[in-house]
Parts: C-alpha cells; sequence; structure tokens
C-alpha cells in the first residue's frame, strides 16, 4: 500500500473507496472532466484520488463525519465566495479544513479587490459550478476562477472534499489540491 492510499484508509471510517477515474457515476461531469485532465499532467496524482458513495442526505460535513466515522480534521470544504468591484461580479473558491473557516472578508476580499465578499448565493453557486450544493468541490471550477487553497489542507496527508454530488465524497492527497489549474497556497486563508 502507497503512503497516499494508507493516509486515505485512515480518513475513510466505513467508506469503501474505489479509483475515482473508475467511478464516473459517482462524479459531477465538470469533476470528472477535471480528474481525467488531472490524469493526463499527472497520472499518479490522479490514481490517488478516490470516491465513495454515501447516503445524499448525509452529504453536510458534521452529518457525513459523524456518520461515517470519518474525522471532522480530515474534511475539507469547498466554500464560493463572489465580490463586487466597478460593477463587475468576481468570484473564488476557497478550501478550507472543516475545522477551520476561510477568511471571507480579509484574505478572500483582499484576493478578489473588492470592498465586500461573501458566500455567494447557494442558487448561484450551483448554476456557476455544474455541481450540487453540498458537493462543491474543488475540482472542476470554472477556469477563471481563482482556487484558494489553505496551507493547511495542503500539508494534509489525505482529505475528504465533496465530489460534485451530494451523494459520494473524495479522499484525496492534501498536495493534490495544490495542482489543480489556478489552484494558489494562502497561508492564513482560514482562521
Amino acid at each position: 500500500m502507497t503512503a497516499g492510499a494508507a493516509a486515505t484508509r485512515a480518513i475513510a471510517g466505513s467508506l469503501a473507496p474505489e479509483p475515482a477515474l473508475g467511478r464516473p457515476d459517482l462524479l459531477a461531469d465538470p469533476v470528472r472532466r477535471a480528474l481525467e485532465a488531472l490524469a493526463a499532467s499527472d497520472a499518479d496524482a490522479a490514481a490517488a484520488c478516490e470516491v465513495a458513495a454515501i447516503d445524499p442526505e448525509l452529504a453536510d460535513t458534521a452529518a457525513f463525519c459523524e456518520a461515517y466515522g470519518s474525522p471532522l480534521e480530515a474534511s475539507a470544504n469547498c466554500v464560493v465566495v463572489a465580490g463586487s468591484r466597478s460593477g463587475e461580479r468576481r468570484f473564488a473558491a476557497c478550501a478550507v479544513l472543516a475545522t477551520t473557516r476561510a477568511d471571507v472578508n480579509g484574505a478572500v476580499r483582499r484576493r478578489l479587490d473588492v470592498r465586500k465578499a461573501s458566500f455567494a448565493p447557494m442558487d448561484e453557486a450551483v448554476e456557476r459550478t455544474g455541481m450540487e450544493y453540498g458537493g462543491i468541490t474543488p475540482f472542476g471550477l470554472p477556469a477563471d476562477w481563482p482556487l484558494l487553497v489553505d496551507a493547511a489542507v495542503l500539508a494534509a496527508p489525505a482529505v475528504v472534499v465533496g465530489s460534485g454530488l451530494r451523494g459520494s465524497k473524495l479522499l484525496v492527497p492534501g498536495a493534490v489540491l495544490g495542482l489543480l489549474p489556478a489552484a494558489e497556497s494562502h497561508e492564513g486563508l482560514a482562521r
């Protein structure tokens, strides 16, 4: 077993993870395409990404961790943040550990160069990402959005993130998120 696989098993709880690209039915279309692109550029990184089916009613982080025995500190939430400047709406996605919160009106606001930043409304986040609410993930985001990843997420041996669907979760080495297009490592993104 590789170090990545051992780390994934440590956070899987009662899940039965499988290679993500072998289960496209458990991935939203933009997520599947992002994993295929990752496989084309770094086959080992893509191979380290696994997916597991879950009850869609348990997709929210706290409920998921409790039901499946996956540690909360090994989950990374992906939130969509929006702000405006001179009439232009700007978006970013932020990946932070579930035990922290994204510094939306500090670090994210400054990165977007807007006067005020806030979480994007659910219907807008779903429409723009092509993913289900509660399953939004760093994989497969719109190409023109920055992906702000807290340094603690990148340093994690493995994290659980959404799959773009409420009915599954991805288990990936934290460092893989830094390989995604538009990914930026941010020390202090999370508080």
